[in-house]
């Protein structure tokens, strides 16, 4: 542990500290407000989310920092993390099923409430795939050629399609879609002929834009009372639809506007007042753009992506198959969150649900993304520790 300790890339490290702490004072700014009008205490989702971190840095991301790399990589460990993760989003169905409307929050049955913590069995899901998929495609390493890549994909693309088929079910599709990038970035660098992969990407990205413009111009009748679909439409009209559905784009923009470069302050949103939905989970990056500015929400983006670039190229150096694909896993969840979030937030992409990664409120999602960071830290100090070796050998 002592010498990890010693290899522990700050890099990677600095910047994940930076957006969590960050993200305790918007989730705190962003909800103070409602709660007081409430009647609660203006600090309790603060308070909760500074919990959340806590026992995420010490309770999972620690542990995943310290545990040796050959725990991950255990059959029996990648067999039942995915397993609970697949019973716990068959009961989020089972929910749907029997429980109906009373059990949806925004149109979706995505939590199970443990009391102390609404669980997100999606959040499981996403590192249980990445370590998952890392395995199985570390063992068929050099078995990608042409006339063999079905063989060697079926099973885990079927799998894949399966935990995909829950997910969507809840309805969640910006968790489909994440879990979705997460198969196509880890089998197109597992050793896919390029040409294949390439042909994969543009084939999916037609398909998907199709589909999309299909719908919107049928505009079919059973739809009409989708929560989801009115999401859809809201995001190509916002203003002709604010009031039914509209309302969190349009203040999405004013937050914007009235933040200008510098912002009006810390705490002095308004669009946090009741004008906003989900201001301190879906559309955090809004109330940072009004109240820090241009300038603050960027820095915040840019720590994200500073982010993301380290554990890349811990992905990209790493003399493991495994340990590469674990980096370009945990580097797509991180990627995809917050593009589709800040995507949503300019109105780019339709609104998803899908929350700012370390930033947006959320105990499910911070355990699991600093899970993600202690695994990366662990590859990151495990691979200069045999550079090391090599380097004193020779």
């Amino acid at each position: 542990m002592r010498r990890k300790l010693h290899y522990l890339n700050l890099n990677i490290l600095i910047p994940y500290l930076l957006l969590v702490v960050f993200g305790i004072i918007l989730v705190y700014s962003a909800s103070s407000v409602i709660l007081l009008t409430n009647g609660f205490k203006p600090d309790f989702y603060g308070v909760r989310q500074a919990i959340y971190a806590a026992v995420a840095f010490f309770g999972f991301g620690c542990p995943f920092f310290a545990l040796k790399l050959e725990v991950f990589r255990n059959k029996k460990f990648v067999l039942w993390f995915l397993l609970i993760s697949l019973i716990l989003l068959a009961f989020l169905v089972l929910m749907k099923f029997f429980r109906g409307s009373s059990a949806a929050v925004n149109g979706a049955v995505g939590w199970i409430n443990l009391g102390f913590i609404n669980l997100q069995p999606l959040e499981i899901a996403k590192l249980a795939l990445v370590i998952y998929l890392a395995y199985v495609l570390n063992k068929r390493d050099g078995k990608f050629t042409y006339g063999h890549v079905w063989q060697n994909l079926s099973h885990p693309a079927i799998l894949t399609g399966f935990m995909m088929a829950l997910v969507i079910v809840e309805p969640d599709l910006g968790g489909t879609a994440i879990l979705f990038m997460i198969a196509l970035v880890m089998f197109s660098v597992s050793g896919v002929p390029t040409k294949l992969a390439l042909f994969w990407l543009i084939s999916i990205v037609v398909g998907v834009l199709a589909v999309f413009f299909l719908v919107i111009k049928l505009n079919p009748k059973f739809l009409q009372d989708n929560y989801q679909f009115q999401r859809l439409l809201s995001f190509l009209h916002p203003f002709a639809l604010e009031r039914k559905g509209g309302a969190q784009l349009v203040n999405s923009y004013y937050a914007i506007h009235n933040g200008g470069l510098f912002g009006v302050g810390l705490g002095n949103s308004m669009q946090k007042r009741g004008y906003l939905p989900e201001p301190y989970t879906d559309f955090i990056l809004s109330i940072a753009a009004e109240e820090l500015g241009a300038v603050g929400a960027s820095f915040l983006v840019f720590l994200l992506f500073y982010l993301m670039w380290n554990i890349m190229e811990v992905g990209i150096k790493a003399t493991s198959q495994y340990n590469a694909l674990i980096c370009f896993g945990v580097t797509t969840i991180i990627f995809t969150e917050s593009v589709f979030n800040i995507g949503a937030m300019l109105g780019l992409l339709p609104i998803t649900g899908v929350t700012l990664p370390f930033v947006s409120y959320g105990g499910s999602s911070m355990i699991v993304l600093t899970a993600c960071i202690g695994l990366v830290l662990n590859i990151s100090a495990n691979e200069k520790i045999k550079q090391a070796k090599d380097d004193n050998v020779a």
